[in-house]
């Protein structure tokens, strides 16, 4: 586990939000790389995410059965194969999206900060227009309030005017907005590649360490397969 810094408690999480965006492979890949890195992390499922786990890897998101079904989910690679990942969750709390007395519904709760993985139109919009209709939403805008790092990683394609609109809102606000888009230039050979490239980015701009890609070295043709 990651030594305590100078005004955080023994176990200051990272909050990490999963709404209804495709997209549920980035948020596996970032939690995995949060806990190989020995962070604490604090889960809020969103009710349309879990519509979207099970579509995309057939998986039910059950809060009375959410350790079983998290260590299942970590589990599988960006494909859908399972036990491709060996992953101790032991570091993760897990609260319900329709909890709003939880502990990261308030200021006083610590945390390193929050990231959205993925981030719809619909929590973006709701987070910028500080609405706070469910837990993921009121986390965001208490990290917004108390001044830690929010990461947003927007999934979605096109972006409207008002969805802009809202993310420059965001931004403005002090979050950090990180499209899911997969860059080419680290060499990636597999699918699996491509979406631990966004969780890697989200990763650099929360600042927390991790290996998931090839970074830039500036020397062409580096991320080439042999």
């Amino acid at each position: 586990m990651n030594p305590a810094k100078p005004g955080e408690t023994p176990r200051t999480p990272w909050i990490v939000g999963v709404s209804g965006a495709s997209g549920t492979p980035y948020a596996a890949s970032v939690l995995r790389a949060l806990l190989d890195a020995g962070e604490s992390v604090d889960l809020v499922v969103s009710r349309a995410s879990r519509l979207t786990l099970l579509d995309e890897t057939g998986i039910s998101f059950r809060d009375a059965h959410w350790e079983d079904d998290l260590r299942e989910w970590l589990s599988r690679g960006a494909e859908g194969k399972p036990g491709v990942f060996d992953v101790d969750i032991t570091g993760v709390r897990h609260w319900s999206a329709g909890d709003l007395a939880a502990g990261p519904s308030s200021g006083s709760y610590p945390s390193k900060g929050m990231l959205i993985v993925p981030a719809s139109t619909a929590c973006v919009a709701g987070v910028a227009l500080g609405l706070s209709k469910d837990l993921l939403q009121r986390a965001a805008s208490v990290t917004l309030k108390e001044g830690r790092k929010l990461v947003v990683a927007v999934r979605e394609t096109p972006l409207n005017g008002q969805t802009l609109r809202h993310l420059v809102t965001l931004d403005d606000a002090g979050a950090t907005v990180v499209p899911a888009s997969p860059g080419f230039y680290a060499g990636a050979t597999h699918i699996q590649d491509l979406v631990d490239f966004v969780a890697g980015r989200v990763l650099d701009a929360a600042g927390v360490e991790h290996d998931l890609y090839r970074r830039w070295k500036g020397e062409l043709g580096a991320g080439s397969a042999d």
